[in-house]
């Protein structure tokens, strides 16, 4: 790495409680040059890219930006001799975008019942001890160190709610809130850890919250699946749901998660990587109801047949015969 000498005074100011802000830097000299729109333009053509109207291209880079588009034009470009794959326009790199931006919404939405239906299905689970305050019972859970950590996040996140049931008990309650307020307030992501720390065992919390997720085993018998395996589901939609938030791309994705998934639904050969198609199943597996999530298949299938010609399953991961697998 390059490191050029300070391009200004290296300075430190004073902060409240002994810290300092430092103001000075060193600065890396980036190899690569800063394009303007135009230059940008000219770089699609300069690698054998059709641009039909150049105003119009424009416009796109930027309302939506040169890098983010980048991600989409991957599987039509050759590494090796820097040119698009010959006939690539640039309307092919915008239509994929489109394309992952209503896939995102229609993902974003399933997560959202998945997630309400998580909520009232965890509440339900552990009102079975008939204690509002139940989650201040160190006793339910398996790991305390674990268990004190979690509450922390919990207890951020209650403080940072604006929600007028919060509001509601710290006025008239003493600050004690209830656990059909708490997990309301919760983030997916920390329910998963709470779920994950909980004690298993017959009459757990934890066993009741899974049977609402039971499968059919090899033997044809609804069984509860495992509290790892439950946890590796939510924490995959989890993974998804934030990138669905956060706009980032999904398509032609590698994402970097591991849910379990049931033997009827492994697929031969292997997909080269873990994406989308591996938290769908995790989706499937957590869904609302039988009913929501027949309806986000169809709609899963008729997005991909819009879009015909221009995406492929393998860059969600999709075998052939995706929506046998996915269907309830």
């Amino acid at each position: 790495m390059i490191v050029t000498e300070p391009t200004m005074p290296l300075i430190f100011h004073a902060q409240p409680g002994g810290t300092f802000l430092f103001m000075g830097c060193f600065m890396y000299q980036y190899p690569k040059q800063i394009l303007t729109i135009g230059q940008q333009v000219q770089s699609y053509v300069n690698a054998g890219m059709k641009i039909t109207s150049r105003e119009e291209v424009e416009k796109a880079l930027k309302s939506i930006g040169f890098y983010r588009l980048r991600g989409y034009s991957f599987p039509l470009y050759d590494n090796v001799t820097k040119k698009y794959v010959p006939g690539t326009k640039f309307e092919d790199i915008l239509k994929l975008y489109q394309f992952d931006q209503k896939l995102s919404a229609l993902v974003f939405f399933m997560i959202s019942k998945i997630e309400v239906a998580l909520r009232v299905r965890l509440i339900e689970a552990l009102l079975i001890y008939g204690e509002p305050l139940v989650l201040q019972d160190s006793s339910i859970f398996k790991e305390k160190k674990l268990y004190w950590q979690n509450m922390s996040m919990v207890a951020s996140e209650i403080a940072r709610s604006n929600d007028v049931f919060i509001k509601h008990n710290f006025d008239n309650h003493d600050g004690e809130v209830p656990v059909w307020a708490i997990v309301e307030v919760l983030s997916f992501g920390t329910l998963s850890k709470i779920i994950k720390n909980l004690k298993t065992g017959v009459g757990s919390s934890y066993s009741i919250l899974a049977t609402n997720y039971q499968y059919k085993s090899k033997k044809g018998n609804l069984v509860n699946p495992s509290q790892k395996m439950l946890t590796s589901w939510l924490q995959s939609v989890s993974i998804l749901r934030n990138m669905c938030a956060h706009n980032s791309r999904i398509y032609n994705r590698t994402i970097h998660t591991t849910p379990e998934i049931l033997d009827a639904d492994k697929v031969t050969p292997l997909p080269v990587h873990n994406g989308l198609y591996q938290i769908l199943l995790a989706m499937k597996y957590l869904r609302s109801s039988d009913e929501e999530w027949t309806v986000f298949v169809d709609d899963f299938d008729n997005l991909i047949k819009s879009y015909n010609g221009i995406v492929n399953f393998a860059a969600m991961n999709l075998p052939s015969d995706w929506k046998v697998h996915l269907t309830v």
